[in-house]
């Protein structure tokens, strides 16, 4: 691994040395161990602890094969399916490496007694498999987390409808967190040539998700003027949404559950925000009804911000606790689009302000290629910026992922794999400068 580094600190390191770069027989990995899938059986979720699933593992090589390649993971982040696979919620994620293993004798390589978790990563290939024309040894890319076969004619309008979609990293073995990464090449995109390893790896997940679910045909479809209320203005996800929101002229109403994360929303530009703490919603009675009362105090509060207009879109995520709140305070003929649970997975709202107003409901999952591809551009064109807040080393990957677990994160926590310090990797300096005071904002510089 010492000579991989040191080739790709040096500048003038050619392809052709990439390619004759000798591979190690093993590197070193976060893992979760298949023996150890009910460790926290009977513990709420909020108690179990990523640092007791979470190993530092020493793994071999994976094979490489057709229409793949090995990337040198300069750094990765974490994201909440980081945090899910380590409590193994909702389901352990070795049903999912069983799955992908039994299709085919080339995926029978991600069935393994561990698994090596990371769905980002930025660094340099290193190799690559029959088949693979577009990448060479020593290009510097970041990673889009979409896995697909592509054997059915489903998913060749839309990628994300490929009966065999699946979150690389997640869904698959041999993700970003750890010094190499197994990916398709179709997962490769450049890397943005103004960002360190640990910026530039820290978008991925979150970046192409909310592109896709705010301002693709597929998701929203956001158009200026639109009121777009935001849950988690400032988290991993809205922090992006909340950045396309003002990029694209609509207007971001921010929920957010702090002083500290209400002026993160500031600094982006935002003017409409809801200190959801400061306010004191409650939109549960108790365990099993929602209180209306309280839906409405809160359309009354949007109202207040935007002249008396309801949201046109309402960016969710939350799930359970928000969705019925998120339902009624939508406008007739609005859209709530969600691409994530992380309160709960079994939502209540009032069927009524849905179908007698018009509004519409839409899924949105993570993204295509084609998505993914033109939300990295974005951030290569210095248009949408990287969230970064903190970086861990690999080995505190474990504490890395219970501070997304107990939220006390914001936007994005990045991971140094290789990289031995942060601030590396940059090559476009003209760039960084520009916008230097956005790429920090996150790290209260």
């Amino acid at each position: 691994m010492k000579e991989i580094l040191a080739a790709i600190q040096n500048p003038e390191t050619t392809a052709a040395e990439y390619a004759a770069l000798e591979l190690p027989e093993s590197y070193r990995a976060i893992t979760l161990h298949k023996d150890e899938q009910e460790m926290f059986a009977g513990q709420e979720s909020r108690n179990k602890d990523p640092r007791k699933s979470l190993h530092l593992d020493e793994i071999a090589l994976p094979e490489l094969g057709p229409g793949e390649a090995l990337v040198a993971v300069m750094a990765s982040a974490v994201n909440y399916n980081t945090v899910w696979s380590s409590i193994f919620e909702p389901v352990s994620t070795f049903g999912f490496l069983e799955r992908y293993g039994r299709l085919s004798p080339e995926t029978a390589r991600h069935n393994q007694d561990f698994h090596v978790l990371g769905s980002d990563l930025a660094g340099v290939v290193l190799r690559t498999g029959p088949g693979v024309h577009a990448w060479k040894p020593g290009d510097k890319v970041v990673a889009h987390c979409l896995s697909v076969e592509l054997e059915s004619a489903d998913g060749h309008n839309d990628t994300m409808l490929d009966p065999e979609q699946r979150i690389w990293g997640f869904e698959t073995n041999y993700g970003g967190l750890a010094e190499i990464a197994l990916v398709k090449s179709n997962q490769l995109m450049p890397k943005p040539e103004h960002l360190t390893w640990e910026e530039a790896a820290s978008p991925g997940l979150v970046n192409s998700t909310a592109y896709r679910q705010l301002v693709s045909r597929n998701g929203a479809g956001m158009k200026q003027g639109d009121n777009v209320l935001i849950w988690g203005a400032s988290g991993g996800l809205g922090s992006y949404a909340t950045q396309y929101a003002l990029a694209g002229g609509a207007n971001p109403i921010c929920v957010v559950s702090s002083p500290a994360k209400a002026k993160i929303c500031e600094e982006m530009g935002a003017e409409a925000i809801i200190d959801r703490s400061a306010e004191g919603y409650k939109f549960w009675k108790d365990e099993h009804n929602q209180d209306p009362r309280e839906w409405k105090r809160f359309g009354g509060k949007i109202r207040e911000l935007t002249g008396g207009e309801d949201v046109d879109i309402v960016f969710e995520h939350p799930g359970r606790e928000t969705f019925g709140a998120s339902v009624y305070v939508t406008r007739k003929g609005g859209t709530v689009v969600t691409c994530a649970s992380t309160s709960g997975y079994m939502h209540q709202y009032d069927n009524r302000y849905l179908w007698m107003s018009l509004k519409r409901i839409v899924g949105s999952h993570f993204a295509n290629y084609r998505e993914a591809w033109e939300a990295n551009r974005l951030i290569a064109k210095g248009k949408i910026h990287p969230t970064l807040s903190k970086t861990y080393t690999l080995a505190e990957t474990g504490q890395a992922s219970l501070d997304v677990h107990h939220n006390k994160h914001q936007g994005k926590v990045g991971v140094l794999c290789l990289a031995p310090e942060e601030g590396l990797g940059v090559t476009d300096h003209e760039l960084r400068a520009k916008h230097l005071p956005a790429i920090n904002r996150f790290r209260g510089e």
